[in-house]
């Protein structure tokens, strides 16, 4: 087990904000539930306060899984109108591949279908013929996943082809947040890289791609970089909120924002996104694209400033929320810990990338039946935890020794963000599986990343690099060793 060398937790102030300070706000929405986060910098470090919170998840009608996206808009909005002052800005940051399509008048002209949703389970085999993975992947340096956007738009075109007859423009989720807050509808960058329709080389979406899955090109706008400004509220958003902002692009696929938060002090160290899905991964300066990179299904993934999100996906705690809330929400995550130690010596090991994890009907039992193929007798509670926990780890382990082949470089540390920088158990088997330190914190990594393109934005911050200065300055770090 790794020793723990310092501690103390990321905690956001009480105090009132000081109304002389310029304040920030952080919009940020995940799959299980949403936050708005104040930011400003006081004597050199940078603050925070929550002031709004609020639950998501899919919502399963007519077969299909959908985001509520009418009650999503309408939270952002009480979340903003929760402001006891006017910020000087607020922006958007969500998961990433899902998105809306938008009529002559502005109208949203579909559901916004969610990516655990089935349609895509068939649809990149018969895409293969006339869009290659080998070839898309070439191109956009994008993960194979079912669930990508291009596979997305190309379910919807076989079910609903009038849909496109209608359409005029694709928004990614904070897209249309966005949107609906300031009326201008533009695609950001960072999000618009995870659909697997932007060239890695270009930074724009690639024609071709658009032509072979047989899309119109017309609903695929200019790409914006983070930071920019959309312009003041609405009329509609002013009267409800009761002042006006101005509406910034984040860097707005919520592990772009997440990466930015990374207090690294050198290039040497891995980074890893922890929350509902585990993001690992290094900033590149170019795209990794070659058939050895495809091997590994690793991702390019676009960043702010263009530095390139080169990661891989990995299911994450995703496994452990549904396990917790299959064997009853009275058991917290700490009495999950408690269970897998007494479990620790456990050898089953499951790949927590398998299919069979994605959306199953019940976790536990899809974990059961994965360990009971392997020849193991059926497990217990315990040891299924202890599967998931080490199972995690080491994948981790496993990406990082990809990560080094891959990129020619000697990783020399771990440094976790998100919600999962909490788990401390999770973090010990990670620094022993890795043989590496492990930095965790902040938590709300993701929401201050966000904060931080605005700052710069604004002129508040020089620059990323002053930006992880003062958040390595502004929370302490816990710290693992292997």
């Amino acid at each position: 087990m790794g020793a723990v060398l310092s501690f103390v937790a990321l905690h956001f102030v009480s105090k009132q904000v000081n109304r002389n300070m310029k304040t920030y706000l952080a919009v940020d929405i995940g799959a299980s539930s949403g936050r708005h986060i104040l930011g400003w910098l006081e004597d050199g470090k940078l603050k925070l306060k929550e002031i709004y919170r609020f639950k998501n998840g899919a919502e399963d009608q007519n077969g299909h899984l959908y985001w509520d996206i009418d009650r999503l808009e309408s939270e952002v909005i009480d979340g903003i109108a929760a402001c006891e002052t006017a910020p000087e800005s607020v922006a958007v940051d969500t998961w990433a591949v899902d998105y809306v399509l938008l009529g002559k008048n502005g109208e949203r002209i579909c559901p916004a279908v969610a990516y655990r949703d089935s349609r895509t389970e068939t649809v990149p085999d018969e895409l293969e013929k006339t869009v290659p993975f080998a070839w898309l992947y070439g191109r956009t340096g994008i993960q194979m996943q079912k669930f990508n956007t291009v596979y997305q738009l190309a379910a919807q075109e076989k079910e609903m082809p009038d849909v496109f007859e209608k359409a005029e423009k694709l928004l990614m989720i904070p897209d249309y947040l966005a949107y609906r807050l300031s009326g201008v509808a533009v695609n950001e960058y960072t999000n618009a890289s995870t659909t697997a329709m932007v060239s890695a080389e270009h930074k724009t979406w690639d024609k071709e791609i658009i032509a072979r899955v047989g899309l119109p090109e017309k609903i695929f706008g200019e790409l914006h970089k983070p930071g920019e400004a959309l312009g003041g509220l609405t009329e509609r958003v002013k009267e409800k909120v009761g002042f006006d902002l101005t509406v910034r692009l984040a860097a707005s696929h919520d592990t772009a924002s997440a990466f930015l938060a990374v207090p690294a002090k050198d290039e040497n160290a891995v980074f890893l996104s922890s929350g509902t899905w585990s993001l690992i991964g290094v900033e590149l300066k170019a795209p990794v694209t070659n058939d050895e990179s495809r091997a590994q299904n690793f991702t390019n993934e676009g960043g702010y400033e263009y530095r390139y999100r080169y990661l891989k996906n990995i299911m994450g705690l995703w496994m452990l929320q549904n396990m917790r809330q299959e064997l009853g929400d009275e058991n917290s995550f700490d009495r999950l810990t408690e269970l897998a130690q007494s479990a620790a010596d456990y050898k089953g090991r499951v790949d927590v990338n398998a299919e069979c994890f994605l959306a199953p009907k019940n976790m536990c039992a899809a974990v059961k039946n994965e360990l009971m193929k392997q020849g193991f007798k059926e497990p217990t509670v315990p040891e299924m935890l202890s599967c998931v926990y080490h199972s995690l780890a080491e994948s981790y382990a496993e990406t990082i020794k990809a990560l080094e082949k891959l990129t020619g470089k000697v990783y020399t540390s771990l440094n976790i963000v998100g919600g999962g920088s909490r788990d401390e158990y999770l973090n010990k088997l990670t620094a022993k599986a890795c043989k590496l330190p492990v930095y965790a914190g902040p938590t709300e990594g993701t929401a201050i990343g966000n904060l931080i393109v605005q700052m710069i934005a604004d002129g508040e911050l020089a620059s990323v690099q002053q930006a992880r200065d003062v958040i390595r300055d502004s929370f302490e770090i816990k710290i693992y060793e292997p």
